[in-house]
């Protein structure tokens, strides 16, 4: 089973991200299908890349504020933090190639 990390508050949110390690937050929703359609890897670079990387959900129907916070007008988006600040940005559903690559992940 894949570490993610579902946010349950904004506290716990600011701590996730000013951790030591990137953070990698999945802004979606339940209703959205191509949230459904990243969220399996979404899962993947978390079984794959725990050690290098904590990776986390945020349901924004839960938390508008951490959504408007970070101006996301469009999910599924998918946000890189290092120490605490946005580093990347990925909005849409894609290949997770082209996620990892965007996210600065990809194997060089």
């Amino acid at each position: 089973m894949p570490d993610i990390t579902e946010v349950t508050s904004v506290a716990d949110f600011d701590r996730l991200i000013g951790a030591d390690k990137p953070t990698i937050v999945d802004f979606w929703a339940p209703w959205c299908g191509p949230c459904r359609m990243i969220s399996p890897i979404v899962e993947e670079l978390a079984e794959e890349r725990g050690r290098e990387l904590q990776v986390a959900k945020v349901n924004v129907d839960d938390f508008p504020q951490l959504a408007s916070r970070f101006g996301i007008m469009s999910i599924p988006c998918v946000i890189r933090f290092d120490g605490g600040q946005e580093s990347r940005r990925v909005v849409g559903a894609m290949p997770k190639r082209d996620l990892e690559r965007r996210l600065g992940l990809a194997a060089s």
